[in-house]
């Protein structure tokens, strides 16, 4: 296997399961915990305007992670979701140590870091960002 296939094949792996992640997360913050319920767990966690941020980070997290699966705006969609993953990082997570069993950072951390590698490489070959945004004289190709 070539550079470019182990590159291309790196970069739909990451995407798709960072992707699939993302969107279980969001998806339970609507189904599982209710955005209700997600809003009360914000507010008691100390996350600021938790009524708006609970319903902003659940529709980030499902709509951003499908995204991803297709790779469609992939920088821009990681580089919110790198957002979304410091603030859990740094109001919620970082007091508690390292290991995510004991309510820690590292699994924010993880998808952090993830979604910084795609916001600085994109989404890669196999992705709608290449079919729709690939050609030289396009003025969204920064996006792909």
């Amino acid at each position: 296997m070539n550079h470019s296939r182990l590159t291309t094949t790196a970069l739909t792996a990451l995407r798709i399961i960072l992707g699939f992640l993302f969107a279980a997360h969001g998806w339970q913050k609507f189904t599982e915990w209710t955005i209700a319920g997600t809003q009360a767990s914000f507010a008691k966690m100390g996350v600021p305007a938790a009524d708006v941020m609970a319903p902003a980070v659940a529709v980030l997290e499902l709509a951003g992670g499908i995204a991803l699966i297709l790779g469609v705006l992939t920088r821009v969609v990681a580089a919110l979701l790198v957002l979304d993953m410091l603030g859990a990082l740094f109001l919620v997570h970082a007091p508690a140590g390292i290991f995510a069993a004991n309510g820690g950072y590292e699994l924010v951390l993880l998808l952090a870091t993830a979604a910084f590698a795609l916001a600085l490489t994109g989404a890669g070959r196999l992705s709608l960002d290449r079919l729709l945004f690939s050609r030289s004289n396009s003025r969204l190709s920064v996006l792909a």
